[in-house]
């Protein structure tokens, strides 16, 4: 399984940024974003349901990120949108994504085993 991320760049404080992420294959129950810093742990953002489109945001991330996927189960993609944007955005992005299937998608990163190589986005003032 590939999971491709796209749509990372450097952009200016206060922008908006999406990003993409699409799958080799199918069947997954839950597909997220995440992010880490250099020394940090990775942080949850958001994970969806591609099937049925339902999303879960970490409570630290309600309100400027924005989770959504396309209904296709033969290669899934996941987006994000970033709004709002700030220095301390600046991170590499990471999609995941499990075959669990959970009444509803939880965030922690150790529920995830599939991963990744990341994208890596820049907030500059």
């Amino acid at each position: 399984v590939q999971l491709v991320e796209s749509g990372g760049g450097s952009v200016q404080a206060a922008g908006s940024l999406s990003l993409f992420c699409v799958a080799s294959d199918g069947g997954f129950g839950c597909m997220g974003w995440f992010r880490q810093t250099p020394g940090q742990q990775r942080e949850s953002l958001a994970v969806i349901n591609p099937t049925d489109g339902r999303a879960v945001y970490a409570d630290s991330m309600k309100g400027r990120f924005t989770i959504t996927s396309a209904l296709e189960t033969a290669k899934p993609t996941v987006y994000l949108q970033i709004g709002s944007l700030k220095p301390e955005d600046t991170a590499t992005y990471y999609c995941a994504a499990t075959r669990s299937n959970w009444k509803s998608c939880v965030t922690h990163p150790d529920w995830y085993n599939y991963w990744g190589q990341g994208t890596q986005v820049t907030v500059s003032t």
